[in-house]
């Protein structure tokens, strides 16, 4: 995504062309709905951590799952929307140029994450369309501070991405890619919170290196992560037969990103002290006996196999809990979450077969345990909602 600073830097160009993409009285409408949605809390995740600095990370991340909980509740509580009927707007829609911008979507779905589009082709097209525009979104969003480019990202950029962010949630996209996710945005419950908070995250990346304790980690893995999965479950959808809260279903996708974050974290052990960060929480490391002077020797010492035994062993924790969640889903969306789930878990594995060198040696699942994984998560997502809630 080498584009990626040009379109931040130089976020305007010439758009007037793609204001006509997205349906302006469906936007505005979803616009007064948030207006309306009232919660307990009455405060945003980070609003409230200004306001109460002692709580912890989970409780700051769960005003943003009970936030989007509530959306959903009250969509579904509505006559469903069919989403496949074009809302007639006050201007003019070029719906091939829309078209054209999902399929890109799709295309860059596909090239980057193989496995996962492969599942999405299960879903209803609309959904499958949805997903990749979210799934692009996050990615150039990453490739920010982890892309080509990440040398010359400063703070100011992320402000005009996240000033890009707020024009396209309100139907003024800069770009095609944008417009992809402004007409998805308009379409489902999905609350603009844990998109701002994945650019907090990237924010992160340029003024943090260490972290303290896990309650600090977990707020990281939460805004590069665990927001995905509040972004994407108003999409997906929940199986009108679940049992479940809608909250619950949201723990579950948030633990889903959290676990897969981790996993990040642990594979990745070597190549990110080479960049001077250490994702591990340092008070965990001194309890083990360990220091950031072990970290960047790169040996692999009994200490350090303990050490990581107990890492893994939380990861492992976070995919469980993310387990009670995934049949819960819409039955076309559960495939390619079960793929995902069961693929990042045997990452754990291979760093276990590695003897707990993440320094030198990178876990990674091969091709012929990838291929035997699919159907195993075609099977769960064949088998219905669970009796877990």
């Amino acid at each position: 995504m080498a584009g990626v600073l040009l379109w931040v830097v130089c976020p305007k160009g010439n758009a007037t062309a793609l204001l006509s993409l997205i349906p302006r009285s469906g936007k505005h409408k979803r616009c007064r709905v948030h207006q309306k949605v009232k919660f307990s809390t009455g405060v945003s995740a980070i609003s409230s951590a200004v306001a109460n600095p002692a709580r912890s990370s989970e409780e700051k991340v769960y005003d943003v799952v009970l936030k989007q909980a509530a959306l959903v509740k009250e969509q579904r509580g509505k006559k469903t929307l069919d989403l496949g009927t074009r809302t007639e707007t006050d201007g003019f829609t070029d719906w091939d140029l829309l078209n054209e911008a999902y399929d890109r979507c799709g295309e860059v779905c596909a090239e980057y994450a193989k496995t996962f589009y492969l599942g999405t082709l299960l879903m209803t097209p609309e959904r499958r369309r949805a997903v990749w525009a979210i799934y692009v979104w996050c990615r150039r969003t990453d490739e920010l501070v982890d892309g080509p480019n990440a040398s010359h990202i400063t703070p100011r950029a992320l402000d005009r991405w996240e000033k890009r962010l707020d024009d396209l949630f309100e139907g003024r996209p800069y770009d095609m890619l944008d417009a992809a996710l402004s007409d998805t945005v308009s379409k489902y419950p999905v609350d603009i919170q844990p998109f701002k908070d994945m650019i907090e995250g990237m924010r992160l990346d340029l003024r943090k290196s260490r972290y303290m304790n896990f309650d600090e980690l977990y707020l990281y893995c939460y805004y590069v992560a665990g927001t995905v999965g509040l972004m994407s479950v108003p999409v997906m959808g929940i199986a009108p037969e679940s049992k479940a809260s809608v909250e619950s279903v949201y723990n579950a996708a948030l633990a889903l990103g959290i676990a897969n974050q981790l996993t990040n974290i642990l594979r990745d052990v070597g190549e990110d002290a080479r960049r001077g960060r250490i994702y591990l929480p340092q008070d965990e490391l001194a309890r083990f006996g360990l220091s950031d002077d072990d970290i960047f020797r790169g040996q692999v010492t009994d200490k350090w196999r303990n050490f990581m035994k107990d890492q893994i062993k939380r990861a492992r924790m976070f995919f469980d809990e993310a387990e009670k969640g995934v049949s819960e889903l819409n039955a076309a969306s559960r495939w390619p979450v079960w793929a995902s789930l069961l693929l990042y878990r045997q990452i754990l594995d291979a760093i276990e077969e590695n003897d707990y060198n993440n320094f030198s040696k990178r876990a990674y699942v091969g091709k012929v345990k990838k291929f035997a994984s699919l159907p195993v998560a075609y099977g769960r997502a064949l088998m219905g909602t669970s009796k877990l809630f």
